[in-house]
């Protein structure tokens, strides 16, 4: 049971207590979410506190002061029993209810292979995996499974409808990917018999050559850069930087990055916009400048069209650039972890050109050889630039490679939040342009496949049918699946293809795909 604080007596707030804490919405109104206390410090005789808002997204942590704490709610966090420490003596920490989920589940998987002594703990009757407190998502509607034949079966002709257009499809398919809501992806169906995982790689998440020390004991063939959230601990959650100066724009961190030690207490951490080399005072960098020659991102650029320009970066050409690119990086990104070995990938860097030169939007990175067919595993718009249309012009040009290519590509999962809603929006505007644009054969309604679909876009197979189901689409009438496009969903496409002012012109793309599977490449 969860001890209250008594508001009448003066307690010591203390790592792991949760209580309501004032913050402002969207719309500027006051709410107060529940929020746990992840960090305490003084300054300038001043307590301030590090809180996190249970069931928001860590972006929004921040430092509070006393007043903007509900005292009278307060909840302590509960003890952990007392165990003999690596000396030998009895110790005791307060225990965040996270840790207590961990420790009971513990229990719970011990209690399987352990001999029962007194009172057994009750068996689980599946494998819950340690994670931390989140709303629970319900799952898409479940929708029947295409055909397995690849013609489509004879069926009644389909009674017209005026507010609606369809589609036949006539399409098998292995499996199902329903994306939700939370970046992860959820198999409705198991995968395909034959897949291996990468050889090099063990739990899904993790990287089995790193060493246990975080440092990469050799060069890796290939990479992963989702992050094994197992690892987390109290520094990591927290933002270590106040703010970055990049340019002409201040950017305000949103996650923890691994710079040095010593400029996480800078005011104001200054980056060279070109070569993003990190520096401690605006002297520095004013000193940096007359040295650095870069005007625009190491390596090839490969597009350009008005004032917007891709570069190809090598990570194992220009490794001190794409660490550093990393590290801003990790600042707007949670989903990601990151390596100093960046030799088996590859940087598209996205610049926006003025007289001073090519100042840096966004960025995606990609494995030279991928395993999983991912063609993305890091992407990124910098704050400044979001809300422009630019998420999706690096998404765009992401599947224009894996077209030279002539793949068919994923991003990395699990997604964040708001790169779910950029791919899902994309994905969903892709395929409806293609679906309007099918004319009727022979007086017949068009017909097309998922596999053409997937062809004619390079978005895997698994990503069209989560979007169709997504836009709930597929329909089964009389042992056919048809698509039926509403007029609104008719409407709210057209109205976004209006707002979608920059696209890819593939004529501008000048890129030549290479062989990685052979080391002289590298």
């Amino acid at each position: 049971m969860t001890k209250m604080a008594d508001s009448g007596s003066s307690v010591e707030i203390v790592e792991g207590c949760r209580l309501p804490v004032l913050r402002k919405n969207q719309e500027h109104e006051d709410e107060w979410p529940l929020a746990e206390i992840l960090s305490v410090k003084e300054v300038s005789g001043r307590k301030l506190y590090y809180v996190h808002y249970i069931d928001f997204n860590k972006r929004l942590d921040e430092w509070v002061t006393a007043d903007r704490l509900d005292m009278k709610k307060l909840q302590f966090p509960k003890k952990e029993a007392k165990t003999p420490t690596k000396n030998g003596l009895p110790g005791s920490r307060p225990s965040s209810p996270e840790r207590e989920v961990r420790k009971s589940l513990d229990l719970n998987l011990q209690s399987t292979t352990a001999p029962s002594r007194g009172k057994t703990l009750p068996t689980p009757k599946r494998k819950v995996e340690p994670v931390p407190l989140v709303p629970q998502v319900p799952p898409a509607p479940p929708v029947p499974s295409l055909p397995t034949s690849t013609e489509a079966s004879p069926a009644a002709v389909y009674p017209a409808a005026r507010e609606t257009n369809t589609f036949k499809t006539r399409e098998d398919h292995d499996q199902i990917s329903s994306l939700t809501t939370n970046g992860t992806a959820r198999r409705l169906i198991p995968s395909q018999p034959g897949r291996k995982r990468k050889a090099n790689c063990g739990p899904a998440d993790e990287d089995s050559q790193d060493s246990s020390d975080g440092i990469p004991s050799a060069p890796r063939m290939t990479g992963s850069l989702v992050s094994d959230r197992s690892h987390d601990d109290i520094v990591t959650r927290m933002k270590n930087i106040e703010c970055i100066e990049l340019g002409r724009h201040r950017l305000k961190p949103w996650y923890f990055s691994p710079y040095p030690q010593e400029l996480t207490s800078l005011p104001i951490l200054y980056l060279c916009e070109f070569c993003l080399k990190y520096l401690k005072s605006l002297k520095c960098l004013q000193r940096h400048l007359t040295k650095c020659n870069l005007r625009h991102p190491p390596g090839n650029e490969i597009y350009r069209k008005g004032t917007i320009s891709f570069f190809e970066i090598d990570g194992r050409k220009n490794k001190n650039y794409s660490q550093n690119l990393c590290l801003l990086a990790k600042c707007f990104l949670d989903h990601k972890t990151l390596y100093y070995d960046t030799d088996p990938f590859l940087f598209y860097v996205m610049t926006e050109y003025d007289s001073k030169g090519f100042h840096i939007v966004g960025y995606f990175s990609k494995e030279k050889e991928s395993t999983e067919d991912y063609n993305v595993a890091c992407i990124l718009t910098l704050p400044p630039y979001q809300r422009r249309g630019y998420g999706k012009l690096l998404i765009e040009f992401s599947y224009e490679l894996s077209k030279v290519e002539g793949k068919t590509g994923t991003p990395e999962k699990p997604l964040s939040d708001l790169g779910l809603l950029s791919y899902r929006s994309y994905w969903s505007q892709t395929i409806l342009e293609i679906l309007m644009d099918l004319k009727p054969d022979n007086g017949e309604r068009p017909q097309i496949t998922i596999n053409e679909i997937s062809e004619i876009t390079s978005v895997k197979k698994e990503d069209v049918i989560s979007t169709l189901q997504y836009l709930n689409l597929i329909n089964y009438y009389k042992g056919q699946y048809i698509l039926t496009l509403s007029e609104d969903i008719v409407d709210g496409h057209e109205r976004a293809m209006q707002k979608r002012h920059t696209r890819i012109d593939p004529k501008c793309l000048h890129f030549t795909p290479k062989d990685w599977s052979k080391r002289g490449k590298w």
